[in-house]
């Protein structure tokens, strides 16, 4: 099947210029220390903010520092929809630090101004619809701020994965192209001690020239109250294993509390067959999840590529963030949320949007739903490590709840998990 068509809305180049007669807002804040910040809008999405540098540069000439690019995603039913009139792109430029106080912004506005975006002919390839600089205002005599901007489209085209059910219930997992749905995978979850020896051959090994050897058929047990033995095998149409996820360290509470901590998160290793051989396997990724303490209850998360060369210690890290528990949110790996998170590296493979998945909050009925970008799927097998990284996020949420409440017999071993 062919991908789903995609097309991201970038933009960059943000720079402002403020006439001599502008001051900031707010006390002790000096156009030096940029005071100036521009909320970004479309239609049906979540506006954004980024922080305005000044430019000094003459005349009509590209801006000597610019902000960091923004972007939104659009999916296939948002392009229908913006063919027909276009989209249009609102920015607001405000003077004064972003944020508010007590309810009440932080910042002055100083202008608005439109982008108009056709998004007609947008999955054919890169458009440019701004370059260039934008007055704020509408006083042609008086001087007025400028706004520097670049606004372009490129096609984004990403396959699209549903689980049947929950993870937790073995379901099949569906590609998805608008209303065709189509099997590609099934799923075998199993959470009982003895489930990697089962679901695995008994001479199951994972190989790593780091140290992350183990035969799972001989593990020992622990004491104490943990979650533990979770894995999720992805087969194909055929019957055949191609991922896989395994938690191989436990979720446990930290002492004296019932949750589990930063300090001490669970893992998963994210698997994939090592050549042709069924009873060996390689480990492509790792999950580390805990639950967040603080204003907001939220599962933490942290991924990171494994690599075969040996290379840190910790792997190579993509993505990093917190969701609420409690309304659930998206995994994503994307590199412009990884540069804004601090995690870039110039080792990354990550190149744009790589994956996206949706999570439910906890106690909810969850199916995920799960982007992957073309480009990083060669074959149906690639596909299926991002719908096993995605079964892991997902049974995160179960694995990190509080130890005082129960799980759902899915995920129950014995009696002492629903304790």
């Amino acid at each position: 099947m062919d991908p789903c068509p995609f097309v991201r809305l970038i933009v960059e180049s943000l720079a402002l210029k403020l006439p001599q007669a502008t001051k900031p807002a707010g006390s002790g804040v000096h156009p030096s220390t940029t005071p100036c910040f521009c909320k970004l809008s479309i239609k049906n999405s979540p506006s954004q903010n980024v922080l305005l540098p000044l430019c000094s540069t003459a005349n009509d000439s590209p801006p000597d520092t610019s902000s960091s690019a923004l972007g939104f995603h659009l999916d296939a039913l948002s392009i229908r929809r913006f063919s027909a009139k276009p989209l249009i792109l609102r920015l607001e430029v405000y003077t004064g630090r972003m944020g508010h106080t007590c309810g009440v912004s932080g910042g002055k506005l100083l202008g608005r101004v439109q982008v108009s975006v056709d998004l007609g002919n947008s999955v054919t390839g890169p458009k440019v619809f701004q370059n260039g600089w934008l007055k704020l205002g509408n006083h042609p005599d008086k001087p007025s701020a400028r706004l520097h901007i670049l606004v372009r489209t490129e096609p984004d085209p990403r396959f699209v994965f549903q689980f049947g059910g929950e993870p937790e219930c073995s379901p099949v997992v569906f590609q998805i192209q608008g209303n065709i749905r189509q099997p590609v995978f099934s799923c075998k979850f199993s959470a009982d001690r003895n489930s990697r020896s089962r679901s695995l051959p008994s001479d199951f090994t994972v190989h790593n020239n780091r140290g992350w050897r183990r035969t799972f058929s001989g593990e020992k047990e622990r004491s104490g109250r943990e979650r533990k033995g979770w894995m999720i095998m992805i087969y194909d149409l055929s019957g055949s294993p191609v991922a896989a996820a395994s938690m191989v360290t436990p979720f446990v509470p930290s002492p004296g509390s019932d949750r589990v901590s930063r300090s001490n998160p669970g893992a998963w290793l994210i698997l994939r067959p090592n050549g042709f051989s069924v009873s060996s396997w390689k480990p492509w990724g790792r999950l580390e999840a805990w639950r967040e303490r603080g204003p907001v209850d939220g599962l933490g998360y942290k991924f990171e590529l494994v690599t075969d060369n040996g290379g840190p210690s910790r792997g190579i890290s993509i993505a990093e963030g917190t969701m609420s528990m409690k309304k659930g949110g998206e995994f994503c790996i994307d590199s412009r949320i990884m540069k804004d998170a601090g995690l870039s590296c110039v080792r990354s493979p990550v190149k744009g949007f790589v994956m996206g998945s949706t999570v439910e909050g906890e106690g909810k009925i969850s199916k995920p739903v799960v982007q992957v970008g073309v480009q990083h799927v060669t074959c149906m097998a690639d596909g299926a490590l991002f719908v096993a990284l995605s079964a892991a996020i997902d049974l995160s949420m179960d694995a990190c709840r509080l130890f005082s409440h129960k799980l759902r017999k899915e995920l129950c071993h014995d009696d002492r998990d629903n304790q």
